[in-house]
């Protein structure tokens, strides 16, 4: 079975959406952020909501919520993360990780970049492949929903190939030439 990782930068809206989308559709997938923190919207545009990964999606809701629960529903924070708690349990942080993936979906330029530069301070020691897959993601609710649909049909199209590093660039185009968004794409390694 094909090991998907989705990855934005703080593992809260697009990455958590795609990984709904699959985890619903049966792929093996995880998600993680490569952030320094996780960094939500506040009462003001100079206040953010600050924490740090591996705090509970259960808290962050909880503390929110009784923050204003008003602005919180409205701006659509609550219903964000009671989405995400049904996932899992906490947002992570990528440079954390060690388990190996097949293809690594990221959801902007820059997190694109930051996944590659630690994929090479890995150094490859193990020679492993992997694909990784930038799918240029706005950050907001309904661009998110759009995105995990992009990401849905790659991954279909990845795990229905038999030869997937003959046919990777032929998926790219083919999933590009139908979709809104800038795909990148390149091989690193673990």
């Amino acid at each position: 079975m094909v090991r998907f990782a989705v990855i934005c930068a703080s593992n809260m809206n697009r990455s958590m959406e795609a990984h709904y989308q699959l985890k619903k559709h049966g792929y093996n997938i995880q998600s993680f952020g490569t952030g320094s923190a996780v960094r939500l919207p506040g009462p003001t545009a100079t206040q953010p909501n600050i924490y740090n990964f591996g705090t509970a999606y259960n808290h962050i809701y909880s503390e929110l919520k009784a923050q204003d629960k008003a602005l919180y529903t409205r701006n659509g924070l609550l219903s964000m993360l009671d989405r995400n708690r049904s996932v899992k349990t906490a947002p992570q942080r990528f440079h954390d990780e060690s388990r190996f993936f097949d293809v690594i979906f990221t959801c902007e330029e820059r997190v694109f970049d930051a996944v590659c530069e630690e994929l090479l301070n890995r150094a490859g020691l193990n020679s492993r492949p992997v694909h990784v897959i930038n799918i240029e993601i706005e950050d907001n609710h309904r661009e998110s929903v759009i995105g995990a649909k992009t990401i849905l049909e790659l991954a279909r199209q990845i795990v229905s190939s038999r030869d997937l590093e003959r046919d990777m660039d032929f998926i790219i185009e083919d999933v590009q030439s139908k979709v809104p968004h800038k795909l990148l794409y390149t091989v690193a390694f673990y």
